[in-house]
């Protein structure tokens, strides 16, 4: 929030577009839009603030692995492979400020876009925006968990006939499994839709209901006791990566942070292996 009337905003962006001497807004569309020389002035002045931002770093020499980083992660990761590989991150760079902002794939990406954030762990969305760079992290296939005293052990006979908790529909997350749903001609009978897994997983706990969950590569250390069943060879599969601004000059913090969630789920598969 910056406190700043519409119209404020319209003169100032008439002061700025009468200085440069260019249009910055095609007006006329029923929404204002950026002209394509507008794009390449925050293309620019984005590098602009981003070298701002990095010139003490590049002076002291310690490639952007000292003051603040602001990543943005999907509530999923929260109670495992986020706090795991953060701890890593931190241990190795005591001098890097941490800030973790959860979210929603969409919201998040939107956020990198605009600045707000240095890079995030999302999931891969169908359409990623040209200016956002994507790294895969894992491959998760959905399941279907259920309450522990359940007898049933047939995931499409308990979607069919139990109450089914859904993950949010603005959520990418959401969208692929209501998509598998369709897909597979399954109607289900909702009883709540939410967007957190832990709040989901304690419904299914309670036995209120079944859902439709990622199997996580990095899994909470105490997760709530449920029944997992795959849904089969045809299953949905989120791909979970780490994404950032094409733009971004804080590249080694950014491989770091990659590195890290890298070396969290290398370690979980590791353990998930033994016998």
């Amino acid at each position: 929030v910056v406190h700043v009337t519409h119209a404020a905003v319209s003169q100032q962006m008439q002061t700025l577009e009468a200085n440069l001497g260019v249009a910055l807004f095609n007006r006329e569309t029923r929404t204002p839009e950026l002209t394509p020389v507008a794009h390449e002035v925050v293309r620019k002045a984005r590098k602009l603030i981003a070298d701002y931002d990095n010139l003490v770093p590049s002076i002291l020499a310690d490639d952007g692995l000292g003051g603040d980083l602001t990543l943005g992660a999907l509530r999923t990761t929260l109670t495992g492979l986020t706090p795991l590989a953060m701890a890593r991150l931190t241990a190795k760079f005591p001098k890097l400020g941490l800030h973790i902002r959860p979210g929603l794939t969409e919201a998040l990406v939107t956020d990198i876009e605009r600045g707000s954030l240095d890079a995030a762990i999302i999931t891969k969305p169908h359409l990623m925006p040209t200016d956002i760079k994507f790294r895969e992290l894992a491959e998760e296939p959905l399941q279907l968990i259920a309450a522990k005293e359940e007898v049933e052990d047939d995931p499409i006979t308990l979607l069919k006939t139990r109450p089914f908790i859904r993950f949010n529909r603005n959520a990418v997350l959401g969208t692929l499994i209501d998509n598998w749903l369709r897909a597979s001609r399954l109607r289900v009978s909702d009883v709540m839709e939410l967007d957190s897994p832990e709040a989901i997983a304690s419904m299914v706990h309670a036995n209120l209901g079944v859902s439709i969950v990622p199997n996580l590569a990095v899994r909470p250390r105490d997760p709530m006791p449920v029944k997992q069943m795959p849904l089969g060879p045809d299953a949905p599969t989120r791909i979970l990566g780490l994404a950032h601004h094409k733009d971004q000059l804080r590249t080694r913090v950014i491989d770091e942070v990659y590195a890290a969630l890298s070396d969290v789920i290398a370690q979980a598969h590791k353990e998930a292996a033994r016998p």
